[in-house]
């Protein structure tokens, strides 16, 4: 397994995962590798996905029609 190396967190942050852990009653670097394998996993299971879906597709949408998608909602 690797280690990581993290610095110049803000004290914000590292309070916030401190709060977490003794919320979840985890040491700090056991709720660091949850939020990150929670996130990262999220986010490839999330591509993997769309992948899918685009390999489905009869064409793949232009630029234009995907900047419209991620508008819709916004102000």
């Amino acid at each position: 397994m690797a280690t990581l190396t993290v610095r110049n967190v803000p004290t914000k942050v590292v309070k916030s995962l401190k709060t977490l852990a003794r919320r979840n009653r985890r040491s700090m670097e056991q709720e660091v590798r949850a939020v990150l394998e929670q996130h990262v996993g999220d986010r490839l299971s999330l591509l993997d996905e769309i992948e899918q879906s685009w390999t489905r597709q009869a064409r793949r949408p232009k630029p234009r029609e995907v900047e419209a998608w991620i508008g819709v909602g916004r102000p």
